[in-house]
């Protein structure tokens, strides 16, 4: 599933193709993507542009020039393509033409992407309770979000309500870093530890941010370039192999040998 990094990815690509054209047609596709009637869709993006584009977390705001913003969540599957070309791409959703007849289709195969419309992007951070980007949050708030959880690290980690862009892979990635086992109280951590999470949330998505953007492979050093390998693959570390589990419904990679348990 698209997590801050891929997301910060499609606000790049959307920079670069699709601003201050005029949308001309729009066409919509499945209605269960749509979190609004398909006619508003139609009716607000006609004759309308792009004026920029923002993120919180793993929401993507496309700024219109009139009548407030298009937000996108990618779900599992979905992304933005710009093309010139006269076929529209496979599981297009939603596909608008400009003026000068270029045209732009999210597609989503499994129709798990989400498409709002809303007044401005803080009115639809504070009705989805969506919590402040992970990348803009400071070490006195993170400490403040941990004081008083009971919690696992990662169940915390994931919450989009407390911090918004981490999801199941980078979350493990921030814990695999910082040698901390996913089901670790977050009442157990002492400052130190919290810091170092802190630290290392920065520090992974920033990295992984910029290989997305600048197509190169993670680091070796990451768990999540073995992830696809699965359970039995060796730890980045030659200390041992990756093993799974279950932590907040959501599968889970660790090495039991740098992230030991605590009972």
């Amino acid at each position: 599933m698209p997590e801050l990094p891929e997301v910060a990815y499609q606000k790049k690509y959307a920079d670069a193709t699709i601003l201050h054209k005029k949308i001309v047609e729009v066409e919509t596709g499945d209605k269960k993507i749509y979190q609004s009637p398909k006619t508003d869709f139609e009716n607000i993006l006609t004759d309308n542009q792009f004026e920029s584009t923002s993120r919180i977390g793993k929401y993507l705001f496309l700024n219109l020039k009139k009548n407030g913003v298009l937000v996108m969540h990618f779900g599992m599957t979905g992304k933005l393509e710009y093309y010139q070309h006269n076929e529209t791409p496979k599981y297009t959703q939603l596909k608008l033409i400009f003026d000068d007849n270029s045209k732009l289709a999210f597609t989503c195969p499994r129709k798990f992407a989400k498409l709002h419309l809303a007044e401005s992007m803080e009115e639809f951070q504070q009705s989805h309770n969506l919590g402040k980007d992970a990348l803009a949050i400071s070490e006195e708030e993170f400490l403040e979000i941990c004081e008083g959880r009971s919690g696992t690290i990662k169940g915390l980690l994931m919450n989009q309500s407390l911090i918004a862009g981490i999801g199941n892979m980078y979350a493990d990635e921030v814990l695999f870093q910082t040698k901390i086992h996913p089901k670790t109280k977050v009442s157990s951590l002492n400052k130190k530890e919290l810091q170092s999470i802190f630290d290392k949330i920065g520090q992974v998505l920033e990295k992984v941010k910029e290989a997305r953007i600048e197509g190169k492979r993670v680091p070796e050093s990451y768990i999540t370039s073995i992830r696809k390998e699965g359970e039995g693959a060796n730890c980045p570390r030659n200390n041992g192999k990756i093993e799974q589990t279950k932590v907040s419904g959501r599968t889970t990679y660790y090495c039991p040998a740098c992230q030991k348990e605590i009972s």
